[in-house]
């Protein structure tokens, strides 16, 4: 007896083709189902490394007071409060002085149409290299923690603030913050800043925080790349990529951008490129950036944070205009000179 005489019902004797087809529906369900799984398990590792707050230290100021040590200039921010003076226009002008730090800032606007850029640019002359201070989001340390730049800024009593390295996006580098370690996780090109004024570019791999830390580091910073070395703009850094995470492939490109650089002792200029808005700013490249910071006089220069988090606060107020939308994006830390 062939197959074809058998009862159709009986699903050993099935038709081949039938069976097939069975078997197919069978390997569809399946796939689908370990498609959900997998989609589920990636949405899970998605929101818990992006979305979900990871707290690590919930109270940052008293943790810094318990790590105070006997110089007496942890937990005890100086800064600059005084009257202040401006002028309104396309490079409009504000500046404030108190105990030998002094600030002023002003905004750039080069080209026109849709090659126009507008920058800020703060010029810092610090009393003590420790009026240079950071602060994190939420008074917390730990990954995903975000608040807006000029409410950090607010709550700490800042003058001047810019955005930081967004330390809270990955969980390496090295992070020293107000003489304290967070973290000690070597991965990239950081920047210190040490207690007697000096601020140089170094490699995270080759040292530790708590040797950084003996030698007078008061801040680091942990993004990059760095800029300029003795003036000069560096060879490479159109080709840097400092993360790979998800949707964070690249710092290329015409973007906002925020840097740090250093014109002498105890002197400092922050720059806040706006961009993404035509007509009113398009961006700079990183090369274009470092171009900026070597224009302004500076010999080293680093990046940071850059995109929608790029923020300048000053006296109050929201200085920039982030991507063209006057709102800023959460971030994880800030620099500041408070009040």
């Amino acid at each position: 007896m062939t197959t074809d005489d058998q009862h159709p019902g009986t699903p050993s004797t099935a038709p081949p083709a039938r069976r097939r087809r069975r078997r197919r529906r069978r390997a569809f369900v399946a796939g689908g189902l370990a498609l959900t799984l997998t989609l589920g398990g990636a949405t899970a590792w998605a929101l818990d490394r992006y979305v979900v707050e990871h707290v690590e230290i919930a109270d940052v100021a008293a943790y810094e007071a318990s790590q105070a040590t006997d110089s007496g200039t942890q937990g005890a921010p100086s800064g600059t409060s005084a009257g202040s003076s401006s002028e309104t226009g396309a490079t409009a002008d504000a500046s404030t002085s108190s105990d030998g730090t002094s600030v002023s800032v002003r905004q750039v606007v080069e080209g026109s149409g849709d090659d126009t850029v507008t920058y800020y640019v703060a010029d810092v002359v610090l009393g003590e290299a420790t009026d240079l201070r950071s602060a994190f989001a939420q008074n917390a340390f730990g990954e995903n923690i975000t608040e807006k730049t000029s409410d950090i800024a607010a709550g700490n009593d800042a003058l001047l603030a810019i955005n930081g390295d967004y330390y809270g996006f990955r969980s390496t580098g090295i992070v020293i913050r107000n003489g304290v370690v967070y973290r000690d996780e070597g991965a990239r090109e950081g920047l210190a800043f040490y207690r007697d004024g000096t601020v140089e570019v170094y490699d995270e791999t080759t040292t530790t925080a708590q040797e950084l830390v003996d030698a007078g580091v008061w801040n680091t910073l942990s993004f990059g790349p760095a800029l300029l070395d003795g003036g000069d703009v560096l060879d490479g850094i159109a080709d840097v990529e400092v993360d790979t995470n998800v949707g964070n492939h690249s710092i290329q490109g015409e973007q906002p951008r925020t840097a740090v650089g250093v014109i002498g002792e105890n002197h400092l200029v922050f720059v806040v490129v706006d961009g993404r808005s035509t007509g009113y700013s398009r961006g700079v490249t990183m090369t274009g950036l470092a171009e900026i910071m070597q224009d302004l006089g500076a010999t080293t220069a680093y990046n940071l944070d850059g995109g929608g988090s790029s923020t300048m606060y000053y006296d109050g107020e929201l200085v920039n205009d982030p991507l063209g939308r006057g709102a800023e994006r959460g971030t994880s830390d800030i620099l500041y000179v408070g009040e």
